[in-house]
């Protein structure tokens, strides 16, 4: 079967969106309907992680995932829903209906203009129950306005972290600390992608365990450093590559086959 993606490109700059003019976007989608938008979040990552990890390492995917099979890649969308980080300084969060309106206003722009296959590379767990109902509310916004690519209308949700590979491969590497939040994994990724990063690393202490998650207020007394379960000092750049391309190559399969469905 011939493959639907467009193939690899030597640089990310090739694959940008922010970087194209609109006639190079025209041209593009007489080859390809696929788009990938990067979506994170900007909330604390325990007392040493960054906090911009999940935007960061979701970009950072998505652009090696454009690289590897030439479909475009939008800016990142680098604020999700992150209520219940918010007893943490530096968190910014949007409440689920602003998040649910701005990915449903992002899908509907691109099906204007012809995409028909939306592939969001998400970082945040916090983001995947609105990101679900945004892209049901887009189907039937593009339904009703007649749009002539609402027939063909499809989105996916692809959370990076949750990929095969990269669980089986966190799980060689850290097992249970591995955690919920803060995990080293993803500050690996950070870390392999700023070097600056590295300098906050420091040996931390037993981390409050995984548990239920509510609001702000709850979620600080249970979790009093941010991190749920997870040692992050266990992070090392190189680990970082390695979960880039696993991610990445796993996400590519799951694209192509996105991309060829009914």
């Amino acid at each position: 079967m011939t493959s639907l993606l467009p193939g690899p490109v030597a640089s990310t700059d090739a694959i940008r969106l922010a970087l194209q003019s609109w006639p190079e976007v025209e041209s593009y989608l007489q080859q390809c309907r696929g788009v990938i938008i990067p979506l994170g979040s900007t909330e604390q990552h325990g007392p040493t992680g960054a906090i911009g990890t999940d935007a960061l390492t979701a970009e950072a995917v998505a652009l090696e995932l454009g690289r590897l099979s030439g479909v475009l890649v939008t800016p990142a969308q680098a604020f999700g829903m992150a209520e219940h980080h918010l007893g943490f300084a530096g968190t910014m969060s949007l409440q689920p209906s602003t998040l649910l309106a701005v990915l449903h206003d992002l899908v509907l722009s691109l099906a204007t203009h012809g995409f028909e296959r939306i592939f969001v590379v998400n970082g945040h767990g916090g983001n995947i129950a609105t990101a679900k109902a945004a892209f049901a509310q887009a189907y039937g916004t593009a339904a009703s306005r007649g749009l002539p690519v609402a027939p063909r209308l499809r989105c996916r949700l692809a959370n990076w972290f949750m990929a095969g590979p990269v669980m089986q491969h966190a799980r060689a590497l850290y097992g249970e600390r591995e955690g919920q939040h803060a995990t080293p994994s993803e500050i690996a990724l950070t870390l392999h992608l700023h070097d600056c990063l590295i300098q906050k690393q420091r040996p931390l202490p037993e981390p409050a365990p995984c548990g239920a998650i509510h609001g702000p207020a709850d979620f600080r007394r249970r979790h009093p450093d941010g991190r749920m379960g997870s040692d992050p000092y266990l992070a090392k750049p190189e680990h970082g590559a390695e979960f880039l391309s696993k991610a990445a190559m796993a996400l590519r399969d799951d694209l192509e086959t996105f991309l060829a469905a009914a």
